[in-house]
C-alpha cells in the first residue's frame, strides 16, 4: 500500500497533476461500488476475497496519496477556497475519509484503531467544512450570486451523513444524542441546497447542453445516503424511510431523464467526442449516486408492494448498471490520463493538468 500510495504521488508531480477539490469523489465511488454495490449483489463470501482486498487496498492507497498531494502542491486559499462553488468540494474529502474508515472496519479488522482515529480526524474536518458551508450560503445571498448553483451544495448533506455511517460502523452502539445532530444538520442542509438549486434554475436563464451540471444527481444521491443513515442509526421509523426512499426514487428518475435529454442535446450541438467522450471529475458522481440509490434500495425493508416489485427491479439489474457507469468512467479517465502522460511538462510551478 505504502509502494502504491508513493506511485501515485510521484506521477501525480512528475506529471505536474492539479488534483481538483472535488477529486475525492473518485474514492467515494470505488468506495460506495465495493463495501454497497459488490458486497449486497455477491455477497460476504466475494467480498471476503484475495480481489477485494486489492480493491480495497487501491482505493485506500487513492485516498491517502489525494489527501498528501492536496497538501504539497500548494496553493491551498486559491485552488480550493476562493472559489465560492469549489469551497462545497471540500464535503468529498469527508466522505471519502469515512468510506475509507469504514472499508478498513470491514475488510482490514485487525486495524479498526485506524478507523476510529480516522473518524476524530474527520468530526474535526467535518466542523470546519460546515462553518465553511454557512459563511458561503450567507455570501452567496449577499452578493446574490445565484447563476453558477449546482448539485456541489449537497456535499454539505452527504459529508453529513457519511460522519453517522463511519460512526456507526466503527463505534456499532452510538448515542441517539450523537447521531441525532448529524442527521438533522445533514437534512437541514438538504432543504436548502434545494432552495438555491430551484432558484437557479428556475428565477435565471440556462440551457441544458451548457449549465446542467454533472452533479445535480446528487439531489437523489444526498437523499439516498441520508436513508442509509436512517438506517443504520436505528432512530427513524422504517415508514418515513420508505417515503423518503420514495421521493429518492422520484427525482432519480427526473434527473436521469432530463440526464438522457441532456445526452441527446450535447451530440447535437457538440458532438460525440467533444459533447460526450470528455473527462471530467463531476462523472463521477454519477457513479457515486447510483452506487448510493443501489445500497439504499438493497437496505430498505418495507411492506408496500409497488415498493417490493421495483425493488427487485433494481437490485436484479441495477447493480451491472452501477459496474458499466464505472467501467466506462475509467476508461475516460485512464484516456484522460494517459493524453497527460504524453504531455511535455510545463517549466513553471503552476500543475500544468488537472484530474
Amino acid at each position: 500500500m505504502l509502494s502504491l500510495i508513493i506511485a501515485i504521488i510521484l506521477f501525480i508531480t512528475s506529471k505536474r497533476i492539479y488534483i481538483k477539490t472535488a477529486g475525492m469523489a473518485i474514492v467515494m465511488s470505488f468506495g460506495i461500488v465495493t463495501s454497497g454495490v459488490l458486497l449486497n449483489y455477491f455477497g460476504i463470501e466475494f467480498f471476503r476475497s484475495e480481489f477485494i482486498k486489492l480493491l480495497c487496498l487501491f482505493i485506500l492507497s487513492l485516498w491517502a496519496a489525494f489527501i498528501i498531494s492536496y497538501f504539497i502542491q500548494g496553493n491551498f486559499k486559491e485552488f480550493h477556497y476562493s472559489n465560492m462553488m469549489n469551497r462545497f468540494g471540500i464535503g468529498t474529502w469527508i466522505a471519502g475519509t469515512s468510506i475509507s474508515g469504514i472499508l478498513i472496519d470491514k475488510e482490514f479488522i485487525q486495524y479498526r484503531l485506524i478507523s476510529e482515529w480516522l473518524f476524530y480526524i474527520n468530526i474535526i474536518l467535518w466542523m470546519i467544512y460546515i462553518g465553511i458551508c454557512v459563511k458561503t450560503f450567507v455570501e452567496m445571498i449577499r452578493t446574490k450570486s445565484f447563476g453558477n448553483i449546482h448539485g456541489i451544495l449537497l456535499l454539505s448533506t452527504v459529508s453529513s451523513q457519511s460522519m453517522v455511517l463511519l460512526m456507526n460502523a466503527v463505534f456499532k452502539k452510538v448515542p441517539v444524542i450523537v447521531n441525532l445532530p448529524f442527521l438533522i444538520i445533514g437534512f437541514g442542509f438538504y432543504l436548502v441546497c434545494v432552495l438555491f438549486i430551484s432558484y437557479r434554475y428556475l428565477a435565471n436563464s440556462w440551457t441544458i447542453e451548457r449549465d446542467w451540471n454533472n452533479t445535480n444527481c446528487i439531489l437523489h444521491g444526498a437523499l439516498s445516503i441520508t436513508g442509509i443513515a436512517c438506517l443504520e442509526s436505528r432512530l427513524v421509523n422504517i415508514f418515513f424511510i420508505q417515503w423518503i426512499w420514495i421521493l429518492a426514487f422520484t427525482i432519480f428518475l427526473t434527473i436521469e431523464a432530463i440526464e438522457v435529454y441532456r445526452f441527446f442535446r450535447r451530440i447535437k450541438s457538440f458532438g460525440f467526442k467533444n459533447g460526450i467522450f470528455i473527462y471530467d471529475v463531476t462523472q463521477w458522481s454519477r457513479v457515486f449516486t447510483f452506487g448510493m440509490f443501489y445500497t439504499f434500495t438493497f437496505q430498505l425493508q418495507g411492506h408496500l408492494l409497488f415498493i417490493s416489485i421495483i425493488k427487485d427491479a433494481i437490485l436484479t439489474a441495477g447493480a451491472w448498471v452501477v459496474i458499466f457507469i464505472l467501467a466506462a468512467e475509467l476508461v475516460l479517465s485512464l484516456t484522460y490520463i494517459l493524453n497527460i502522460s504524453k504531455k511535455i511538462p510545463i517549466q513553471k510551478k503552476d500543475m500544468s493538468s488537472s484530474f
